[in-house]
């Protein structure tokens, strides 16, 4: 995960990280009414154990041995759900001038409809646990269990659901790589938002397929932690209010509103800000957003503590329930 940009009223806040998230409450949109579809149950022990698995391999950090094994493990995994399977690779600039070997892995069911939604998260790890509260950290890298993780475990679940069930429009997970690879928070670089998602503004520029199109996106990021909660994020409701609003009233109605909470959160610098800027379509960010957090994020964020114990299924559960419902109830 990125920076959190908090855009609240007029002015950005100096010193915006450490900011609480101001919240407002948003109006429940009650009108729509859904006719009634088989709906797949996500398997949360599926998804709990993916994201045991990536994390067996180790930090995913661009050039590292961990993370070409899991660009193998996850395209072997989508490859085994759909026949239609791409990996963008290339090389792209990190802030410091290292070339990050990238891969970006897209999975498409029914490719040749353009009603279709697009789902997506980032695979790859942090370099290091710059927001550690050990200084000896901070050079670590993360494990990134929620942070990037527990989005891939809830698309391979979908996936894997995808393979058995076909819902009436077309779908594609994209797996963006070299998301989380910004300057650490002591080092100040001008236009510094443009080192982080990375992969994403690759592919924003750079579509798997000419001239592709979705309706709209949904982007995880940090979505397995215990308890998580999931405001709506300031950029989305900018973009794509009416998505948001449609996606928490399903996880609402479906039984999630501890999770999905009807609540104004701050501005995000995440993968969607390419997705809706550059390539036009509106996409909303599913997030992790802490009101109790000095950072306003999941407590572990950048941290070496973002491991594999913080994963909760009953969370796993709420937002791979909540996409499957969305995806099976389009038209």
């Amino acid at each position: 995960m990125k920076y959190f940009t908090l855009l609240i009223a007029i002015a950005l806040l100096a010193g915006s990280c450490n900011q609480p998230i101001k919240q407002k409450t948003v109006q429940e949109d009650s009108t729509a009414v859904k006719t009634a579809v088989a709906v797949p149950a996500f398997n949360e022990d599926s998804a709990y154990e993916s994201a045991r698995v990536q994390l067996s391999f180790g930090p995913r950090v661009p050039n590292t041995p961990a993370h070409e094994k899991c660009a193998s493990y996850l395209t072997g995994k989508l490859k085994g759900y759909s026949e239609n399977v791409i990996v963008q690779k290339g090389k792209i600039l990190a802030y410091n001038g290292t070339p990050l070997n990238f891969q970006n892995i897209i999975a498409s069911w029914k490719p040749g409809t353009n009603n279709r939604i697009l789902l997506c998260a980032h695979w790859d790890s942090r370099p290091c646990a710059d927001h550690d509260p050990d200084p000896k950290n901070r050079k670590k890298p993360v494990d990134a269990a929620n942070d990037g993780a527990s989005g891939v475990s809830v698309l391979l679940e979908v996936a894997r659901q995808l393979s058995l069930a076909s819902p009436s429009v077309g779908v594609d997970i994209l797996l963006f790589d070299v998301e989380d690879y910004g300057p650490p928070q002591d080092i100040t670089i001008k236009n510094s938002d443009q080192y982080w998602g990375q992969g994403a503004q690759y592919w924003a520029n750079n579509p798997h397929k000419t001239d592709y199109f979705a309706r709209y996106g949904i982007l995880l990021d940090m979505v397995g932690a215990k308890n998580a909660t999931f405001l709506m994020e300031g950029l989305s409701m900018e973009y794509a209010s009416d998505i948001v609003k449609s996606v928490w009233a399903a996880a609402n109605r479906i039984g999630y509103s501890s999770f999905f909470l009807f609540e104004q959160g701050g501005y995000i610098t995440d993968d969607h800000v390419p997705l809706n800027k550059i390539r036009n379509i509106p996409t909303i960010d599913i997030i992790h957003l802490d009101k109790n957090s000095e950072t306003g994020f999941y407590p572990y964020w950048h941290t070496t503590g973002d491991t594999f114990d913080k994963i909760d299924k009953n969370t796993l559960k709420a937002v791979g329930q909540t996409l499957l419902t969305v995806i099976f109830e389009e038209k």
